[in-house]
């Protein structure tokens, strides 16, 4: 089994191609079977709950051959009086052959300013910004003590 501490992290300072993305999207993907499993064998909406933390809700939006659709989010104000909101509001794509996991959009999505980026390389700035977001979240939830529990099929 591939761990992540196996991986050159050629990556974490700043975008420098493709192959750093690529790099970023197999430590997503590593963090994500951590946290929550082999996004094949999930369905529906499943919670975590940690003693003085947010609520963590994973959903599956959509399963296909080779990937799978889902949302990642927290869930603030789950007190009766207050507004849910979730922030950050993550769809995320799993690629099941190739093992990488990649942050498509969140919600609330932060303008990023194009200031010393040449136009074809905004949007290599803007995915990697969003996936390094959801390595250091997925990192820091994991931290806390988030686990996704998928209870398997009887049979």
């Amino acid at each position: 089994m591939l761990c992540e501490a196996d991986i050159k992290l050629s990556w974490r300072a700043r975008p420098r191609g493709f192959v750093a993305l690529m790099g970023l999207y197999e430590s997503n993907y590593l963090r994500f079977l951590q946290l929550a499993g082999d996004p094949k064998r999930l369905a529906g909406t499943i919670i975590s709950r940690v003693a003085g933390d947010c609520e963590l809700q994973l959903a599956v939006l959509e399963h296909m051959p080779y990937t799978s659709t889902l949302t990642l989010t927290y869930v603030m104000g789950a007190a009766e009086h207050l507004p849910r909101e979730r922030l950050p509001d993550l769809r995320l794509r799993a690629y099941h052959d190739a093992r990488l996991l990649e942050a498509e959009e969140f919600q609330a999505q932060h303008k990023t300013r194009g200031q010393g980026v040449r136009p074809g390389e905004r949007e290599l700035h803007q995915r990697w910004a969003r996936n390094m977001m959801l390595n250091k979240w997925l990192e820091y939830c994991a931290e806390r003590g988030h686990r996704f529990t998928v209870q398997e099929p009887a049979g």
